[in-house]
C-alpha cells in the first residue's frame, strides 16, 4: 500500500486520471533498472504528456516534500532510478514527440521520452543520425540524464558533446530552457552541461535539442585479432595517434569472444579482438581500413578482414551489443554484475591487465568489454547471489578496478554513472569538489526532493547544510 498522504493522491488523481497507478508489479518494475543493485520501488507511477503537467506534479512534490525520480526506458546500470526513499516516478514514455528538425541546420528538437531508435528512424528519412548509441533503446531524456555514451563516442563524441539546449522543470515548478540552437556561445553559465550527467537530481529534463549529422555516402566493418591485450591496444593507440577518423573501435577479450561465439553464432577466434568501423566516402574508407590493416599487421595480428555489405555489418554490431546476455549466459543461473571505468588510453593495457589478474586470483568470470578509442572499458562480473562469499569477492574486484582506474587519474565510471552503485566512490574521485556539487545541489534543490541519495553522498549534503 502506498505510504503517499490521501493529499497527494487526490491531486494526482485531479490532475492525471488514469495516466498514473500504484499497482504493484508496475511500481516493482519501475524500481529495478538493469543493473545488479537492489530495487526500491516508488509508491506511484505517473505518465505526463506536458510541461506543464510536469511543472505541476514538481510543484506538488514541493509542497508536500516528496521524493520525484524521472524514469526512461529503466536500462540504466546503477541503480539510478530507484525509488530508495519512496515517492513518484515519473515515467517520461508518453512525452515521445519529435517536435522539430531543422534540416539545414542539422539539430533537432525531441521531447524526453523519445527513443534514440525512434528518432533515427525519422531522420533517415532527412538523410541525418543521431550517432550516441549506447546499446540499448534508451530514451533521450535518460541519455542526457546519465550523459550516455557508446560505441561511437570516439569520433562523434557523447550526449554532452551533443547537447544544445534543454528544458528543464526545475524544483519549484519553474520551466527552464537552456542553450540556444547555435552551435557555440558565451554567453553565461554553461547550464546545459550542468543537467546533462546530473541523473534527474537537480530538475526534470523534458526537451532535448540535439546535434544531428549527415549519413555518411559509405561504411565499413573490419575484425582483427590478437595474442594479446597490449598489443589490441596498442593498435588503437597507433591508429588514434595517425588521425585515421573510425567511427568506432571496441575490444573484446577472449572471454567475451568466446562468449559472442557461442551466443550469436559466430566462429571469430577466441582471443582479444578489435572491431572496427568506417564512415565516409567510398574511397576514404577504404583507405583507412587499408591504413588499419597495415598498424594491425606492425602489431602482429591477425589478418583485418572487413566488409561493407549492411548484412554483415548489422551481424556484427548486432553480436557486440548482444554482449551482455551472451556473457551471462556462460554461466546459466548467475546473476550479472556491470561495471566499468575511464582511464588515459596510454593506461588502459594496464589497467585490464592487471584486472585479468584480479579475476584469475580470484577465480571469478568476468568478460571484458571496451570502447578503447577513449580509454573506456566494462566488466559483467558473474556471480551467484545465494553465495555470500561469491558476492564478497565481486565487491573486492570491483573496488581494486575503481581505485586502481583512479590511481592511473582515470575516472570511477566512463559511461554507467554513479546512481547509487557507485555512490561511495564520489569523494575518493573529486575531494572537495563534491563539497561543491552539494552546494549546487541545495541551491538548486534545498528540499532534496529530485531524486535523493543519488550522486552526492548524504553525509556531504548534511555537511553542508550545517
Amino acid at each position: 500500500m502506498s505510504t503517499l498522504s490521501q493529499q497527494v493522491h487526490e491531486a494526482l488523481k485531479a490532475l492525471l486520471q488514469d495516466r498514473m497507478s500504484t499497482q504493484r508489479d508496475l511500481l516493482d518494475q519501475h524500481g529495478q533498472d538493469e543493473s545488479f543493485h537492489a530495487p526500491y520501488s516508488p509508491d506511484v507511477v505517473v505518465y505526463p504528456v506536458t510541461n506543464e503537467e510536469v511543472s505541476q506534479i514538481v510543484q506538488l512534490c514541493a509542497q508536500t516534500r516528496t521524493p520525484l525520480i524521472p524514469f526512461g526506458a529503466g536500462t540504466s546500470l546503477e541503480g539510478h532510478i530507484a525509488a530508495t526513499q519512496g515517492g513518484i516516478c515519473m515515467d517520461m514514455s508518453q512525452m515521445g514527440q519529435i517536435l522539430e528538425v531543422n534540416v539545414d541546420d542539422l539539430d533537432c528538437r525531441v521531447q524526453a521520452g523519445v527513443t534514440r531508435k525512434q528518432l533515427n528512424a525519422a531522420l533517415r528519412h532527412h538523410g541525418q543520425f543521431f550517432p550516441v548509441d549506447p546499446g540499448a533503446d534508451a530514451t533521450l531524456g535518460g541519455m542526457t540524464s546519465t550523459r550516455a555514451s557508446g560505441t561511437n563516442a570516439v569520433r562523434y563524441g557523447t550526449m554532452k558533446d551533443n547537447v544544445l539546449g534543454l528544458t528543464v522543470v526545475m524544483p519549484d515548478g519553474k520551466i527552464v530552457r537552456t542553450g540556444s540552437r547555435a552551435r557555440k556561445s558565451a554567453a553565461g553559465y554553461d547550464l546545459t552541461r550542468l543537467f546533462c550527467g546530473a541523473e534527474g537530481t537537480l530538475g526534470i529534463i523534458t526537451e532535448v535539442q540535439l546535434r544531428c549529422y549527415g549519413l555518411p555516402e559509405a561504411h565499413a566493418v573490419g575484425v582483427c585479432s590478437f595474442a594479446s591485450i597490449d598489443a589490441a591496444v596498442q593498435t588503437v593507440i597507433e591508429v588514434i595517434q595517425s588521425g585515421i577518423p573510425v567511427a568506432r573501435v571496441e575490444l573484446l577479450d577472449a572471454a567475451q569472444m568466446q562468449a559472442i561465439n557461442q551466443y550469436s553464432q559466430l566462429d571469430y577466434s577466441a582471443q582479444p579482438t578489435l572491431f572496427f568501423e568506417f564512415h565516409g566516402t567510398s574511397a576514404s574508407v577504404v583507405e583507412q581500413s587499408e591504413r588499419v590493416a597495415e598498424l594491425v599487421q606492425e602489431n602482429h595480428g591477425s589478418e583485418f578482414t572487413w566488409a561493407v555489405e549492411q548484412e554483415a555489418q548489422n551481424k556484427l554490431w548486432q553480436a557486440r551489443h548482444d554482449a551482455y546476455y551472451a556473457a551471462r549466459a556462460l554461466r546459466p543461473g548467475a546473476s550479472g554484475w556491470p561495471t566499468d571505468v575511464c582511464v588515459p588510453i596510454s593506461r588502459l593495457a594496464d589497467c585490464i591487465q592487471q584486472t585479468q589478474r584480479d579475476l584469475v586470483e580470484f577465480d571469478l568470470l568476468a568478460p571484458i568489454v571496451g570502447h578503447v578509442g577513449d580509454g573506456n572499458f566494462h566488466l559483467l562480473l558473474l556471480v551467484d547471489v545465494d553465495k555470500p562469499a561469491e558476492l564478497e569477492i565481486a565487491k573486492i574486484v570491483n573496488d581494486r578496478l575503481i581505485k586502481r582506474a583512479l590511481s592511473m587519474g582515470g575516472t570511477c565510471t566512463g559511461e554507467h554513472g554513479i546512481g547509487y552503485g557507485k555512490l561511495a566512490y564520489m569523494e575518493l574521485e573529486h575531494g572537495a569538489a563534491v563539497a561543491v556539487m552539494a552546494s549546487i545541489k541545495r541551491a538548486i534543490d534545498p528540499l532534496n526532493i529530485m531524486n535523493p541519495g543519488k550522486m552526492i553522498p548524504d553525509n556531504v549534503l548534511k555537511d553542508e547544510a550545517q
